[in-house]
């Protein structure tokens, strides 16, 4: 248990499918219960990798957070690894919920999703499906499969497909996992391949962090037919919809596109690229706006 400042973290765990997903749970100060926030990451990505700060600025503001890493990454439980399930990422997200909303210091009607990058999909298709989401923030979100596939450019794609059919050839015959790379460099098998990945993607990793840069191939053609963009017009809590202007790996144009088709979405746009948003003046600029629309909307 470590506290700095007002607020005190704590490691917990929490049950999804019978498996454990770990967990921090940040309380803030004096008496509850608190409204919460549920912190969702993106690709590949555990809690370790620039959450704590965002959690502790809506702790420090009042409102509780739980921010986890999904089956089969980091800590958690779960096999086979490093494999990336879209739904099963979902129902992580809803056993989340779940135990905040179990917990005494916590006002269960007062629960808000943020997701960041892949998570920002989850968290919009999430709080689209559900009436008991007070409030969703999607940070750099994920929001259309086809226009984050082209980011890729065409020799990393081929390469992406040809592990993506061997991995779906190797589940069917119960054979394990083919895995590609998560970060990489332009022409390789890997899921993001822009200029900025490889620098901001280790940029969020603390020292002494032990990367696991894979994941089973089977993403790279799950990822074209998401759009979950096209859910945020069914939201019906409030939301804020934060959207990198230099974004490499979720672009920019889709996530504007939706956000201003939906009539419950507030759009903050800042000049940087979608690692940036995660450390220092990014992080800074989004984190004030989302700690105000969190107190705005949830009241702590």
């Amino acid at each position: 248990m470590n506290a700095v400042s007002s607020v005190t973290r704590t490691d917990v765990r929490f049950d999804s499918d019978g498996d454990a997903c770990g967990a921090w749970f940040y309380r803030p100060t004096g008496p509850g219960p608190f409204p919460v926030v549920v912190l969702c990451h993106g690709l590949g990505a555990t809690r370790e990798m620039g959450f704590d700060p965002y959690a502790r600025a809506f702790a420090e503001a009042g409102i509780a957070a739980l921010a986890f890493t999904y089956r089969g990454f980091g800590d958690s439980e779960g096999e086979p690894r490093q494999v990336l399930d879209i739904g099963k990422q979902r129902e992580d997200i809803a056993a989340a919920i779940e135990y905040v909303k179990r917990l005494d210091d916590v006002d269960p009607d007062r629960v808000a999703l943020f997701g960041s990058s892949f998570g920002g999909g989850h968290v919009i298709a999430v709080g689209a499906d559900r009436d008991d989401i007070a409030a969703v923030v999607a940070q750099c979100p994920f929001t259309d499969g086809q226009a984050s596939g082209l980011t890729l450019g065409a020799v990393s794609t081929v390469k992406v497909g040809a592990y993506a059919a061997a991995d779906g050839v190797a589940r069917l015959l119960g054979h394990k996992p083919v895995y590609a790379s998560l970060a990489g460099t332009r022409g390789e098998a890997a899921m993001m391949t822009a200029p900025d990945v490889i620098e901001g993607y280790r940029a969020l990793m603390p020292e002494g962090f032990e990367e696991d840069n894979r994941v089973a191939g089977r993403i790279g053609l799950d990822i074209l037919f998401e759009r979950p963009g096209r859910k945020m017009k069914d939201l019906k809590c409030p939301t804020l919809v934060c959207a990198c202007e230099k974004d490499t790996v979720a672009p920019y144009g889709p996530t504007v596109k939706y956000a201003k088709e939906a009539p419950n979405v507030e759009l903050k746009s800042y000049p940087f690229g979608h690692f940036d948003i995660y450390l220092g003046e990014g992080f800074e600029q989004a984190s004030t706006d989302q700690v105000a629309f969190l107190k705005r909307v949830l009241k702590p």
